[in-house]
């Protein structure tokens, strides 16, 4: 398993090849707390660094997921529409929302390892 990266807006991405895949992170499915739907994007969408472009809503609220890459969305996470609340179980391996095909130039650099966004969590 690749390295996972993080962004400010609390979505992990983990590389596969020339494929990135896009979730959110354990602290932000435990503040949001129990998973009651999630609006995915569409196959083919082309996104930009920090748009929203998915929906979760749980029983507290409701929440944009925002692009960390700019890119070409390649796949969606189907099973998430019969069972969101794998986002509450597996954050960072089954509950993933999408995967995109990065722009040439998209810059993982801005994204945090997960020491860095550690340090991020303490600040909040």
């Amino acid at each position: 398993m690749s390295e996972i990266r993080f962004s400010k807006d609390h979505e992990w991405v983990r590389f596969e090849g020339d494929v990135a895949t896009i979730g959110i992170s354990d602290h932000a499915q435990t503040a949001l707390g129990d998973i009651v739907f999630v609006e995915l994007p569409e196959v083919g969408r082309e996104v930009e660094a920090g748009e929203a472009c998915a929906v979760v809503e749980s029983v507290k609220a409701a929440s944009d997921i925002y692009a960390p890459l700019a890119g070409r969305i390649v796949e969606v996470n189907a099973g998430l529409t019969d069972n969101p609340g794998l986002v509450n179980a597996e954050p960072l391996g089954d509950g993933w929302f999408f995967r995109i095909e990065p722009k040439d130039g998209a810059e993982p650099e801005a994204l945090m390892d997960e020491a860095a966004y550690a340090a991020f969590l303490e600040t909040l």
